[in-house]
């Protein structure tokens, strides 16, 4: 089957998925977390070849690090399908009730979007995490990972198709892309396909913008920052930064570059460049910070870089109107964090500060759909149409207008006859 053979498969399994019951899915979902449990020595055993693969082909240590499937990852993915089935079903909400006129309602209701290709580099467990959001939001999923995790792709997929479909679910809802050359096609087809979320470097995410008519939902890469204020206590800031860089650093929310106020610069630099590096972080840092510590010296390149990696770019600064304007020039809009006990600054920077993910007195990363809440997430968007941040549950669902008439005519609404109410109704659709 070709890939218009899938697409068209995918189209018309979402037309049934989008009548199934919150109920079912939550079934499916339940036995798709027991057969991926059921199935793990042989998930994990897949994941294994893999990564040997990868090793003998010199795979980046990032890529490495977000390749493998453990364990430990197989329990975070099975936690997150039970987190899912706990939240309410997007689909079907009552978003909006008007009376036009006597007997004449409308309700704005949300609804799936329809048929979703994702296309991601090298984690498994982001493969778990997107086809069972899209699931519970009532939506078909096309999957592209990258080829370095093929074997456990195909094992993951194989395993949620055959459990979903035991539950129910209409057969072609998911299914698993696996060349270039798919992709390409799926580009092209708009008639099938209503979003794209494309999951990778800012070069492959412009690339799937400008080689497609398909709506694209995406980020373009994670330079996300920690600006440490002059008023900010010196111990938080210490562990909000250390978390932001080091506690996983090939994700999109670790920060990339930290940014230090001038006031407090001598005293916080050593102090945070000895916590990197038991971390084994490096610093690059502008010319005022190699004056206070022993560090390279960072380039005009390093403050545009999503190292994924143990590296951080340092610069100081004269204070919170610079590191607002250095965030929104040299940032992605992904997530950007102020460490600060003045309210009044807080405010101001979450304001200011052009992210979709904007914090006070924390690590960056906190951005993540699993811990907003959203039962986990199929990316992060740096969009302002549709979605923006972690996109959950409540990212995948659009909405349609639903009118409920008696007969009405809109003849009779010509100037000389009936008159429109416009009075807003607290009810929820009734049908």
């Amino acid at each position: 089957m070709g890939i218009r053979g899938v697409a068209d498969r995918a189209k018309s399994a979402s037309h049934r998925l989008v009548a199934i019951e919150t109920e079912a899915k939550n079934a499916a979902l339940v036995s798709i977390a027991t057969a991926l449990q059921n199935n793990a020595q042989a998930i994990i055993a897949a994941n294994q070849a893999d990564l040997a693969k990868a090793q003998e082909d010199q795979l980046a240590e990032p890529l490495l690090k977000r390749l493998r499937f453990d364990q430990a990852k197989l329990i975070a993915v099975c936690d997150g399908i039970d987190s899912l089935v706990g939240l309410d079903d997007p689909v079907g909400q009552t978003l909006a009730a008007t009376e036009l006129d006597k007997g004449l309602e409308l309700y704005k209701v949300s609804c799936p979007i329809g048929v979703i290709g994702v296309i991601f580099e090298s984690r498994p467990d982001a493969l778990v995490q997107i086809s069972t959001l899209c699931l519970k939001s009532g939506n078909a999923v096309l999957l592209k990972g990258g080829r370095e995790a093929a074997q456990t792709n195909r094992l993951l997929t194989d395993t949620i198709t055959q459990a979903g479909e035991a539950a129910g679910m209409p057969s072609g809802w998911i299914q698993l892309l696996e060349t270039r050359e798919d992709v390409a096609e799926m580009l092209s087809l708009d008639d099938a396909i209503d979003l794209i979320i494309p999951r990778g470097s800012n070069a492959f995410v412009r690339y799937i913008m400008e080689n497609t008519t398909i709506a694209v939902l995406g980020h373009a890469g994670g330079i996300c920052h920690v600006y440490v204020d002059g008023d900010a206590d010196l111990e938080m800031a210490r562990r909000i930064v250390v978390d932001a860089k080091c506690q996983y650093v090939a994700v999109c929310n670790a920060a990339e570059t930290l940014l230090v106020d001038e006031a407090i610069a001598a005293a916080f630099l050593p102090l945070v460049q000895t916590d990197l590096e038991k971390e084994g972080t490096e610093i690059r840092g502008c010319k005022k910070t190699v004056a206070l510590i022993h560090c390279p010296a960072a380039t005009e390149e390093d403050w545009r870089t999503e190292y994924l990696d143990h590296i951080l770019s340092v610069r100081v600064i004269s204070g919170l109107s610079e590191a607002i304007d250095h965030i929104n020039h040299y940032g992605s809009g992904h997530t950007d964090c102020i460490v600060t006990n003045v309210p009044e600054r807080a405010a101001q920077f979450m304001t200011r500060v052009d992210a979709g993910n904007v914090f006070w007195n924390t690590s960056s990363r906190f951005s993540d759909g699993f811990r907003y809440g959203l039962g986990a997430e199929v990316g992060v968007s740096t969009n302002k149409i549709h979605a923006r941040g972690p996109v959950g549950l409540e990212g995948l669902v659009i909405y349609k207008w639903k009118l409920l008439g008696q007969g009405h005519i809109v003849g009779d609404y010509d100037g000389t006859g009936r008159q429109f109410t416009h009075t807003k109704l607290d009810k929820k659709y009734p049908l």
